[in-house]
């Protein structure tokens, strides 16, 4: 892959992972505010302050896993190896990168992962 479109990959990425870290950060702050309102009486106000809780959580929780490949992206850029698919070796179409540039593997590799026919490698970071 040439410099520049490394280059436009790695702007892209840590646009995102910028992204992401601001989200985690907001999710925790309502995450906390919410534990400080959890002096809820009525029944129905802790439920809705255990789900508002639980969304937080899960919320967080994803975006924290999304930042995780964004990282390991980041990383292949910098060892010199993105845009290799991860289970075969073969370059990853670039129109793939561009709409997921995090992408680890190849159209074909990752078809093959979902129907269960490729285990995926154990570098989930």
């Amino acid at each position: 892959m040439d410099k520049q479109k490394l280059e436009h990959y790695r702007t892209l990425l840590e646009t995102r992972r910028h992204r992401l870290r601001d989200s985690v950060a907001r999710t925790e702050e309502d995450g906390r505010a919410a534990q400080a309102t959890d002096s809820a009486q009525d029944i129905a106000d802790r439920a809705s302050s255990s789900y508002q809780k639980e969304f937080l959580f899960a919320r967080s929780n994803n975006d924290r896993q999304f930042l995780q490949m964004v990282e390991h992206a980041l990383s292949s850029i910098a060892e010199g190896t993105y845009g290799e698919c991860e289970q075969c070796g073969n370059e990853i179409n670039e129109r793939r990168l561009e709409a997921i540039p995090w992408a680890r593997h190849c159209i074909s590799c990752q078809e093959k992962i979902e129907r269960g026919e490729l285990e995926q490698q154990a570098q989930e970071n």
